[in-house]
């Protein structure tokens, strides 16, 4: 097995999921890369490289000995709504040149994520399941469900081993979010250890699917490693872990934060939120490659605020 590739490293989910796949398969196996340079140093190997860069790809691949390809650049859904033609060509240009390389045989395995945003308002709202109804209304999920059709193709129609999640909103401490519906969960942390207060934009009952940064690397690393015969969706996977809302999550951080008050100013993000489904039906992932979540609210809660506690007072 050749080496790992990781476009978008410095984004909210690649900066996780690189020290994690360091810490499994060796510092010098993964190879982080990102279109802009880390303000810290990063331990191990960095390339600067565009997404939308194909010659440098296709180049950095057959120099650097890569067989498996972890593309997360993205633009997300509240910036790809402000800038609908750019989120559009970032998010499938890159992923045909990666599908592509694939295809000529420059590389043996490809994971690229998709999104919840894939449902619409016409989707089931509770345990969405697999094969619901998907209508997206933003350009992020209309990128993302053309996304899956094509990983789909890819592999009917050439063998590409490729391999996707459905990932909910996303919770982590160690970096922030960027430009997505649900970063709310992260920055009610931070304004929670910081002034005890929060001004949240969404709406206090609006109920999404989210999950801890650790079960999403742990899915991630999952699928990629299960045997490819295990592997029976070439779409996307659902997967999920908690549903809540901001006022359930509020409650949970007061039980921690003493005096932690919260108000609600929704904006336009939470009409994109109120196009997504509540709860997710992740029944094929579990059955197929064995997927299971790890966090409780409970324990989500305790950790982000341990976590954003460790990075204040470093």
């Amino acid at each position: 097995m050749g080496k790992k590739l990781v476009i978008g490293a410095l984004g909210q989910v690649g900066t996780e999921l690189i020290q994690t796949m360091r810490l499994r398969y060796g510092v010098d196996e993964v190879i982080a890369s990102d279109i802009r340079l880390r303000a810290e140093p990063l331990d191990g190997p960095f390339l600067v490289l565009n997404a939308l860069n194909e010659e440098a790809l296709r180049a950095t691949v057959k120099e650097m000995g890569i067989s498996e390809v972890y593309l997360m650049a993205a633009m997300l859904s509240a910036t790809a709504e402000q800038m609908p033609d750019k989120a559009w060509d970032l998010n499938m240009k890159s992923l045909f040149i990666v599908l592509d390389m694939a295809k000529d045989g420059l590389i043996e395995k490809v994971f690229w994520p998709s999104t919840i945003a894939v449902f619409g308002p016409n989707s089931e709202k509770r345990n969405s399941p697999q094969h619901g109804t998907l209508e997206p209304t933003t350009v992020y999920g209309i990128s993302k469900l053309a996304g899956e059709q094509w990983c789909a193709y890819y592999h009917r129609r050439y063998g590409v081993d490729v391999r996707s999640l459905r990932y909910p909103g996303l919770i982590g401490y160690k970096s922030m979010p960027g430009g997505g519906t649900t970063d709310y969960a992260v920055e009610i942390f931070h304004k929670a250890i910081e002034e005890a207060k929060y001004t949240c934009f969404l709406s206090e009952q609006r109920t999404l699917p989210m999950m801890y940064m650790d079960d999403a690397i742990k899915a991630t690393i999952d699928i990629m490693e299960a045997p490819a015969e295990q592997i029976k969706l070439r779409t996307s996977y659902n997967i999920s872990s908690l549903s809540f809302s901001p006022e359930e999550l509020a409650a949970e951080i007061s039980k921690v934060v003493a005096g932690f008050q919260i108000d609600y100013a929704p904006d336009f993000r939470d009409s994109i939120a109120a196009s997504w489904p509540e709860s997710i039906d992740d029944s094929s992932a579990k059955t197929d490659w064995a997927w299971k979540s790890d966090f409780n609210l409970q324990k989500l809660v305790r950790t982000m605020i341990d976590g954003v506690c460790s990075l204040k007072n470093a």
